[in-house]
């Protein structure tokens, strides 16, 4: 019986998740207050603790805790190639776009790198944080080849810049290269979004390409810890 003690925790906590008598945010005990609790080791609260994590119940701040993480998070798609807006049609909630920077620049060496094009070649770059529910959650930097799109606005940011591309341009985009990494949050994401406890941020690193596959968008966006998972569909192939 004495074996089981983790999962007893772990049900007895994922229950308090899932019925909200624990909110998102909330902290939960330390491991010797929970150890003294169920009776048990440290080393068998470890255990119930990094099964709500790995479950995705909780996040875990080195020196700070356990803390309860969002449980009505919003699924954003790996494979698929969606803009802001058509996944905010999608919530229960508001939602808004907060335009911090649109201008033209030259796109410089790293910048040059990651679309393939001359450091001396000029790029849109747009900053836009996206706020749900009363919350900026989202910042998306983006970098459009000027050759490709000669023209955005503020107010075209703020709507949909997909929606001009597509319908007032009539540009066919295709499909996007993504990287995903967790990496340590930025001065500027403690700026520009209400990062809360967080101190690192998932980045997604997009290159967006036309349907005669020039790239022609590079696009960093960093989204808060608790309120996103990424999901794909996978299948195996037996060889």
């Amino acid at each position: 019986m004495r074996e089981n003690i983790y999962l007893q925790i772990y049900k007895d906590y994922s229950s308090q998740i899932h019925s909200g008598q624990l909110p998102p945010g909330a902290k939960l005990p330390s491991e010797s207050e929970l150890a003294e609790a169920y009776g048990t080791s440290r080393e068998t609260v470890r255990k119930a603790l990094n099964l709500l994590f790995r479950e995705g119940y909780i996040h875990k701040i080195k020196g700070r805790g356990s803390f309860v993480l969002d449980m009505t998070r919003m699924d954003f798609p790996v494979t698929g190639l969606i803009s802001f807006k058509e996944m905010a049609d999608t919530l229960d909630a508001p939602s808004r776009t907060l335009v911090e920077e649109t201008g033209r620049e030259p796109a410089g060496n790293a910048l040059a790198r990651q679309l393939q094009i001359t450091p001396e070649a000029e790029v849109w770059k747009v900053i836009r944080a996206r706020e749900i529910d009363g919350e900026r959650i989202i910042l998306d930097k983006d970098y459009f080849r000027v050759d490709i799109v000669p023209w955005l606005s503020k107010e075209i940011a703020e709507n949909s810049i997909y929606e001009y591309l597509e319908q007032e341009l009539g540009l066919k985009i295709s499909y996007a290269k993504k990287l995903i990494s967790v990496e340590p949050s930025a001065e500027e994401d403690h700026r520009l979004l209400d990062l809360k406890q967080y101190s690192h941020i998932v980045v997604v690193r997009n290159y967006v390409y036309l349907e005669d596959t020039v790239l022609f968008q590079y696009t960093e966006s960093r989204h808060r810890l608790d309120k996103f998972q990424f999901v794909d569909f996978a299948r195996r192939v037996r060889r």
